[in-house]
């Protein structure tokens, strides 16, 4: 079964062609950094207008690098939700226009659990039951997934997302931006990860997140650095640090981040003793995460491409080859987007 993906969520232009959930025939992305970097984050009108311009080639490229006709494709799957409302939408639209015209069966899924479906793309993949840590920059939380379909929320974040708070500390150093989690990581490459105290949020829930204190301690001890009070634009702080006072700042609020991060992955994988480990989103490409949970967990973790933990529709097209096993099309004259759409309500077994 050949599945035609198309994702659209954010500023990633994305179509893919997956064969059986499992085989990649086709893998597009047309990226907008280079178009937000000025702005220094994803303006959201920009982004739909830039998905409109280059939806269809995209969509195109993808069955000419995959060498199939339209003929040969059996469905179409697309994000729905969650992510920004106009972006959504062009994907939305693109997939139920094709959907009509060409008479294919249409399947509606969900952005996060797609990123989690990008670790079925490898050998072996994962057993059920599964601890999955998703880590992008809108979302963190633990799903325990018992089948396919079939999941339980055990924390998410509650404030700013682990991807969030990386961007807005790349910010605040002067580092690059959108793309800033990429930006940090290659800083603390070259910073002593321990040369800041910062603090690790406690919940009552201890599956949930909190990285905004963390965000907003950097920005004290920034602001301590530099001899500037809380009243000094933050903005202008980065041109007070040295080099090496960067790197430092963005190798310490990695630790702490990352460690949180292992801490109640490790905390969830004793207690409910799953069969398979899998991280999942965009901050998933940061080898210090990697690293960490390899040494943190006793059980091996087949980690998915570093191309298939960011924003893809490969993701997307292997999600809609399992949803198909389990339920039908969706009516494309009926199918909206829902940009707020929390994994809970999208449970399709």
């Amino acid at each position: 079964m050949k599945v035609l993906g198309i994702e659209t969520s954010c500023d990633e232009t994305a179509a893919a062609i997956v064969e059986d959930g499992c085989r990649v025939l086709s893998n597009v992305i047309h990226s907008q950094i280079d178009i937000h970097q000025i702005y220094g984050g994803v303006v959201p009108e920009v982004a739909a207008r830039s998905h409109i311009e280059v939806m269809i080639p995209v969509v195109e490229e993808a069955l000419s690098q995959a060498g199939l006709g339209w003929d040969e494709i059996d469905a179409i799957s697309v994000t729905y939700a969650p992510g920004l409302v106009g972006s959504l939408l062009v994907g939305v639209l693109t997939a139920r226009m094709l959907a009509i015209l060409k008479q294919k069966p249409l399947y509606a899924v969900h952005h996060l659990e797609g990123h989690v479906y990008a670790n079925f793309l490898v050998e072996p993949q994962p057993a059920f039951p599964m601890l999955a840590l998703i880590v992008s920059g809108l979302h963190t939380q633990l799903v325990l997934f018992h089948d396919h379909g079939k999941f339980e929320l055990l924390g998410v974040a509650q404030d700013d997302a682990a991807g969030e708070a990386f961007d807005k500390v790349a910010r605040l150093l002067g580092l690059a931006s959108p793309g800033g989690g990429r930006a940090v990581a290659e800083a603390a490459l070259r910073g002593n990860p321990n040369r800041y105290h910062l603090p690790k949020a406690r919940l009552q829930n201890p599956y949930d997140f909190s990285f905004s204190g963390l965000k907003t301690a950097v920005l004290r001890a920034v602001q301590a650095e530099c001899g500037k009070g809380h009243d000094f634009p933050s903005f202008e702080l980065a041109a007070l640090l040295s080099e090496s006072q960067r790197n430092d700042f963005a190798a310490s609020f990695q630790r702490v981040a990352v460690e949180t991060l292992v801490e109640k992955t490790k905390r969830a994988y004793q207690e409910y003793s799953p069969a398979s480990v899998v991280i999942a989103g965009g901050v998933a490409a940061n080898q210090e995460l990697r690293r960490q949970l390899r040494e943190a967990l006793p059980h091996q973790i087949e980690y998915a491409p570093i191309e298939l933990c960011t924003d893809n529709a490969a993701m997307i097209a292997t999600l809609g080859y399992y949803v198909s096993q389990y339920r039908d099309p969706i009516d494309p004259f009926e199918l909206d987007v829902v940009p707020t759409l929390s994994m809970t309500k999208t449970t399709w077994r």
